[in-house]
């Protein structure tokens, strides 16, 4: 689904409301377990900015490094994806 801006031309996935609902679930999860971003970060391997810059949605991750905020902070995918696409985690069963 392509969503638009209110020109109506295509945005980019980084300014999507889901991608902002997603970085937002994430950052709650974080505070929510009591980490920092520097704790976070250095659970990731990465400087504390990459995690500033997540959260600013300032940088985009990809599935793998949302794979990975996830386990390290001890949640499971489903917990961050917006309502409107849950739907899509049952479709294989």
């Amino acid at each position: 689904m392509l969503v638009e801006s209110q020109d109506g031309l295509p945005m980019k996935s980084i300014a999507d409301p889901r991608y902002i609902e997603i970085i937002a679930s994430l950052r709650a999860a974080r505070e929510k377990v009591g980490l920092s971003q520097e704790e976070l970060a250095s659970r990731l391997g990465k400087p504390q900015s990459f995690i500033s810059k997540v959260e600013a949605c300032e940088r985009r991750i990809d599935m793998l490094e949302t794979l990975a905020v996830c386990q390290a902070l001890g949640i499971t995918l489903d917990l961050i994806i917006p309502s409107d696409l849950r739907h899509l985690l049952d479709q294989g069963d």
